[in-house]
């Protein structure tokens, strides 16, 4: 089985060798290996705005929440499920600030990977574990050779199913997490006159689902920031109104269901 997975160059797909400062391919296109120890493989013409993925704000209240150990429940469940595959390498695609990433290079001690579309998380999250080998990359275009990964773990994130099975070996597996449908439902209904149930979550364009598991948990915030946090890491923050926002925030503590589907998806044969 592969262990080895090797950057590719975004520019022209000839593999990527590490210098000291830089990675380098054979046509000279170099990336320069940013002080945090990440490297950005997201040239502007992959680029659909100038700051693309989650900007500052979002990417401190997200770490911020996520701090309390609320999703703890999950990141366990998530690595548990990728350690039993017991995989010599994992690229976590839409790695954030490294909160799933770095439990799952903990615990599995295999060569780990992190891609995030937003500069802001990958900076975050390459001084959170040196071990982890971070980039800045678009999902649509991963800077990884083919079938080089043998498990792809996906938080939320969008996959592109021809890139995934691109990069995957012949017996990968995407392990991927979606909002279940009653998660944050209680938020919802603070929110919306009628809350709509989130869909079960599909595989991506050329997979099967293999498995499927629900993890929830019902969860009470007491402290104020932590609400405000987990509003502005969330879409509820653009969509809550001033007045519910306000008493909700009078109301604590508040109590809402946290509500997750993790799934494994495989290659259609």
């Amino acid at each position: 089985m592969t262990q080895l997975a090797q950057y590719q160059c975004p520019l022209c797909s000839s593999a990527l060798i590490k210098n000291e400062n830089s990675f380098q391919c054979e046509h000279n296109h170099s990336f320069d290996i940013a002080k945090e120890g990440y490297v950005n493989l997201l040239p502007v013409q992959q680029k659909k705005s100038l700051q693309p993925g989650d900007d500052k704000n979002m990417v401190l209240a997200r770490r911020a929440f996520l701090q309390q150990g609320y999703y703890e429940f999950l990141r366990s469940a998530l690595v548990d499920e990728i350690s039993q595959l017991a995989p010599a390498n994992v690229v976590d695609l839409g790695c954030g600030e490294g909160y799933y990433t770095d439990e799952l290079q903990r615990v599995t001690s295999c060569l780990t990977y992190g891609i995030d579309i937003s500069k802001s998380a990958v900076k975050y999250a390459a001084k959170r574990n040196k071990q982890v080998n971070y980039a800045v990359a678009t999902n649509a275009h991963l800077p990884f050779g083919d079938q080089s990964i043998q498990v792809i773990a996906n938080v939320f994130a969008p996959l592109v199913g021809e890139e995934c099975q691109r990069i995957l070996t012949k017996d990968g597996v995407i392990v991927s997490v979606a909002p279940g449908p009653n998660h944050l439902i209680e938020l919802k209904q603070k929110i919306y006159q009628t809350p709509q149930l989130h869909d079960v979550p599909k595989p991506p364009a050329g997979f099967n689902t293999q498995s499927s598991k629900v993890v929830s948990k019902q969860v009470q915030l007491d402290n104020p920031s932590d609400i405000e946090n987990l509003l502005t890491m969330t879409p509820f923050g653009w969509k809550i109104s001033p007045q519910a926002k306000s008493e909700l925030l009078a109301n604590l503590p508040f109590s809402t269901q946290l509500d997750f589907v993790i799934s494994q998806y495989v290659c259609e044969l």
